[in-house]
């Protein structure tokens, strides 16, 4: 949509293939309709423990059939931005067709054969599914669909403990759902260790139950119960629920694409694509979680702004995710920009200092009793190449160490900054000033001192 906004816009001929939803999975099963449910099990939450400020109120009840309808209200009063008249009304021609190659520059979408100087592939992921015994005789969620229950799961089991599985595991918690997370490996693997065990120690605290290391081997349903047989380093053990959601990952959109067709070659995770995001065939860009990189809307639309640079203003354009962002919007949040600390010191060995600090010394958390988290910055030669976060509203605060981390910067610009008093973002500069803080009051500092204060 990004790119065909730009085109459309710049009077460019433009023809936009969409055979689901306008708006894709990020405003019908993705970030929208998720933050909304989320936004719903936060008001739940916080009625729920308004005690410890002092404030006394009745016990939450949840009907997901409101709940329903406020995220399905959310997505409608989004929708006409993302929508077929908005982009008509740009110029463009949107055709509602399954589109597919039929040689090196032209597809068939429906009765329309289309011819093109450029093309973009923007088709986006879907759910992985994973193969085990019995899965197709069970009832399950996928992102695609839970948002569209009415009904509060009773116990709703949670196969795969990545962002999706844990957001979506915490949300239906905190709205009266008894749950439980089975996860291959460790809870949140792709996030900093030392932030993941914050979430799961949260999670555990909420009575979210956490099976890791587990595998699971086939799944069956009987009397209304769902049932999972896993195994563990404790064994092999069935864990019943009564609704199931499928979140093990995604994979991207290209098995109905005839990619052979137009000459474009495709790899495990998703389709070839070169430092400027074009494919082998050199009319056709891919972009998104269709290329099974990192897979977030951020990331797609970056994408989108190095096509339009190469394909309409002929301008070089590569792409550079070393400093890419993501948020995992759990509660409290993960957030993460560029290198972690495991990844920075394969890079850069003893080259790399690491400071962090606990975000309840922030006078701001404390006074929300939001002192759990922790920020880590990652330096290399005095510069900031990346930054990790856990906590309340980590997913804003990481994003003055986005423009850091992007562009190189020195640490000493943050402990520059004049912040204004009492906020979180104050824990940035306390981070960054504490770089600085065995320099500052080391013995040498303390001896030039001393030599200045008997100079009078």
């Amino acid at each position: 949509m990004s790119v065909a906004a730009a085109a459309a816009q710049l009077g460019v001929d433009t023809v936009l293939i969409e055979r689901g939803k306008m708006g894709g999975d990020c405003l019908n099963y993705g970030c929208v309709p998720s933050k909304s449910l989320i936004a719903a099990a936060h008001a739940a939450h916080a009625t729920r423990h308004a005690g410890r400020f002092g404030v006394e109120t009745a016990a939450p009840s949840a009907d997901f059939q409101q709940v329903r309808d406020h995220v399905q209200g959310v997505i409608a009063s989004i929708a006409p931005h993302d929508s077929q008249e908005r982009f008509e009304g740009l110029g463009a021609t949107v055709l509602r067709e399954t589109a597919a190659f039929t040689g090196p520059r032209e597809v068939q979408a429906g009765p329309f054969r289309i011819r093109a100087r450029r093309f973009v592939i923007a088709t986006g992921s879907s759910p992985v599914v994973p193969s085990m015994p019995g899965l197709d005789r069970v009832p399950y969620f996928t992102n695609e669909t839970i948002f569209d229950n009415d009904e509060r799961p009773g116990h709703l089991l949670v196969l795969g403990g990545g962002p999706i599985g844990c957001e979506l595991a915490q949300a239906h918690r905190r709205l009266g759902c008894e749950v439980t997370v089975v996860e291959r490996g460790r809870l949140l693997p792709r996030d900093d260790q030392d932030m993941a065990k914050v979430v799961s120690r949260r999670f555990r605290e909420e009575g979210i139950s956490v099976i890791e290391g587990a595998v699971v081997t086939s799944a069956d349903e009987s009397d209304g119960s769902i049932r999972l047989t896993v195994q563990d380093d404790q064994g092999t053990r069935e864990v019943a629920g009564t609704h199931l959601l499928v979140a093990a990952g995604r994979q991207a959109n290209i098995e109905d694409l005839n990619l052979e067709a137009a000459v474009i070659r495709r790899h495990r995770r998703g389709i070839e694509v070169d430092g400027g995001l074009r494919t082998s065939n050199r009319r056709v860009y891919a972009i998104g979680d269709v290329i099974g990189r990192l897979q977030f809307t951020h990331i797609a639309g970056y994408h989108a702004g190095i096509v339009v640079r190469r394909a309409l203003f002929r301008l070089p354009a590569r792409v550079n995710e070393a400093a890419a962002p993501w948020v995992t919007y759990t509660d409290p949040e993960i957030a993460q920009v560029g290198l972690n600390e495991p990844r920075a010191r394969e890079r850069y060995g003893d080259q790399v200092r690491v400071v962090e600090m606990p975000v309840g010394g922030n006078d701001r958390f404390r006074a929300e009793r939001e002192t759990e988290g922790l920020i880590k910055v990652i330096v290399h030669r005095g510069r900031v190449v990346g930054a990790s976060m856990v906590g309340a509203h980590a997913g804003e605060l990481i994003q003055p160490w986005c423009l850091m981390a992007t562009h190189r910067m020195k640490i000493s610009k943050m402990t520059g900054a004049i912040l204004p008093y009492p906020t979180r973002g104050e824990i940035n500069r306390q981070v960054a000033g504490s770089y600085f803080t065995p320099a500052l009051f080391g013995e040498r500092t303390r001896k030039i001192v001393g030599l200045l204060t008997r100079l009078g």
